[in-house]
């Protein structure tokens, strides 16, 4: 029995149709039962946990041969993480006293890096707290979600134009589907280890903003032109979005790191999954589904 956190969403999601499709046993942890009658109808057995509740994720947890674990996203934390540091100390308290044989966590590139991350200094204090744990742990530093494309849909099939905060334009960076996340989560749960691994997860080839409009010209069947935000208009854009006005700052330091090279992948003592899922095909579902 493989316990799976984020089950409604698109990593979970994956790592449970994964394990599923191999015949595996799977735990949906959910908050909302009904959101996860999908998964029950699929043959999950479901647990009611909310993150940030201990004993309900102790319960949750028991007795299953491995978990895959992930912390709420939160584009707009408050100063300091303090949600996320809330919902970290959970899971410790739940892990520590609900042991798995084996955890698999959900990481991001960069988390290596003590400072300079922005959003991602959740995941750099989920390997940081989590991975102190007496258990076999596996962290997935996944690169740039290849999803995070669905914000652009609308202005490249109206406006035939990729507005891009990924700096300079020609420069590739490491984008993955959430696929292939999942699916490297599903295998490595299936694995023996011992200790901690870090694991690099990035898709078949890395992508420039102009390669991204060109994909998804591709798609849509016209041309589409990629333009770079300046840097001084990123605030507001992100406030435009719905971000508050207090809140862009680590969103705007996170793009700044991978623009700078300071978020990078081949770091020294990680191991590296190459995934297979093309960027068009991401881009072709997202458009079908905007």
């Amino acid at each position: 029995m493989y316990a799976v956190m984020g089950i409604t969403g698109q990593v979970g999601g994956a790592v449970a149709n994964s394990l599923l499709q191999r015949g595996e046993k799977v735990r949906a942890i959910v908050r909302n039962a009904e959101k996860a009658s999908e998964w029950k109808a699929r043959g999950a057995e479901i647990a009611l946990a909310d993150a940030d509740d201990p004993q309900a994720l102790k319960a949750a947890l028991n007795g299953v041969d491995g978990a895959f674990i992930m912390i709420p996203p939160n584009f707009a934390p408050t100063p300091g993480f303090l949600e996320t540091r809330t919902t970290l100390a959970s899971l410790h308290k739940a892990l520590s006293e609900a042991p798995p044989k084996k955890a698999v966590y959900l990481s991001s590139i960069g988390s290596e890096q003590t400072h300079g991350l922005g959003l991602i200094t959740s995941t750099h204090l989920l390997e940081e707290q989590l991975g102190s744990l007496p258990i076999p742990s596996a962290f997935l530093r996944a690169g740039w979600f290849m999803e995070n494309s669905l914000w652009d849909v609308a202005a490249a099939r109206e406006q035939g134009k990729f507005f891009s905060y990924l700096h300079p334009l020609d420069k590739r960076f490491s984008l993955v589907a959430t696929e292939d996340i999942g699916r490297t989560g599903a295998e490595v749960l299936l694995q023996e280890w011992s200790g901690n691994r870090y694991i690099e997860v990035a898709g078949p080839k890395q992508y420039s903003a102009y390669e991204i409009a060109e994909a998804f010209a591709l798609v849509l069947g016209h041309k589409v032109e990629a333009i770079a935000v300046p840097s001084e208009e990123w605030s507001q854009k992100f406030i435009e979005q719905g971000m508050p006005k207090d809140r862009t700052a680590p969103r705007i330091e996170m793009v700044e790191g991978f623009n700078s090279g300071w978020i990078h992948f081949g770091v020294p003592g990680t191991e590296h999954v190459i995934g297979r899922v093309d960027l068009k095909d991401v881009l072709q579902k997202l458009v079908t589904r905007a």
